[in-house]
């Protein structure tokens, strides 16, 4: 009974959350006042908060309480954005080459990263992305059809696939991971590289509420693209 309990309260904010009643940094009803609503313990309303703050989906702030969290707070250390968005704010111009657009079947590797069987049929797409008509990045991404079916159909020189993807499968959750690797010739061609300069690689995986939405590699030159962060900390009492 506690175990359908807490999960209850889970489903209950959750689905204010994405129904928009509870936006970014909106204060979630108390331990006290989600035990007393549905007549549970209060350990049992702490661990549905516990649990969605370790999923990243709310904050919670010693003294006063938990709230909605914003995206950026859930993607860890990189910030998500639209490298259209970046772009512009340098005042550049940005521009986007469709280089691959195709269905194909998945190999076990990918198939795995998006959680399907191997020989599943996934969308492929691989773009460049152009800041003042030089290769800034290349963006490898193989997305799962059955969460986004008009994916391939998509002009991706007036919209980018971030930005299509946060429009029709909303971002719940992402994970990735960042190298520096040695670009391979067909990179090099891309990227418009004339020597194996080494690049940025990020690899993310990407979420939506009904399940994994895209598996991409996104592939920059060490010498034109950066990350960056800021932390903040508590200070000791």
């Amino acid at each position: 009974m506690g175990t359908a309990k807490y999960s209850e309260i889970k489903t209950h904010i959750l689905t204010q959350i994405r129904s928009g009643q509870w936006p970014e940094n909106h204060r979630v009803p108390s331990e006290n006042q989600l035990a007393q609503e549905f007549a549970v313990s209060r350990m049992t309303a702490r661990r549905a908060l516990s649990e969605l703050t370790d999923a990243g989906i709310l904050t919670r702030t010693q003294g006063l309480g938990s709230f909605v969290a914003s995206f950026k707070s859930q993607s860890s250390l990189l910030e998500i954005r639209n490298i259209a968005d970046e772009v512009k704010e340098r005042k550049s111009n940005y521009s986007c080459a469709a280089v691959v657009l195709e269905s194909i079947e998945a190999l076990a590797p990918i198939a795995i990263a998006l959680g399907v069987e191997p020989g599943t049929q996934v969308y492929h797409t691989v773009l460049v992305h152009f800041e003042n008509d030089a290769p800034l990045q290349v963006e490898e991404r193989f997305v799962n059809p059955k969460l986004v079916p008009e994916y391939l159909q998509q002009d991706f020189t007036e919209i980018t696939p971030h930005e299509y993807l946060t429009q029709v499968a909303p971002l719940t959750e992402a994970r990735h991971t960042v190298e520096a690797i040695t670009p391979n010739a067909q990179m090099c061609a891309w990227l418009n590289l004339y020597n194996e300069e080494p690049c940025l690689q990020v690899i993310r995986r990407t979420w939506s509420e009904r399940g994994i939405v895209s598996f991409a590699r996104l592939v920059s030159p060490g010498s034109k693209y950066r990350l960056g962060g800021h932390l903040t900390f508590g200070k000791r009492g």
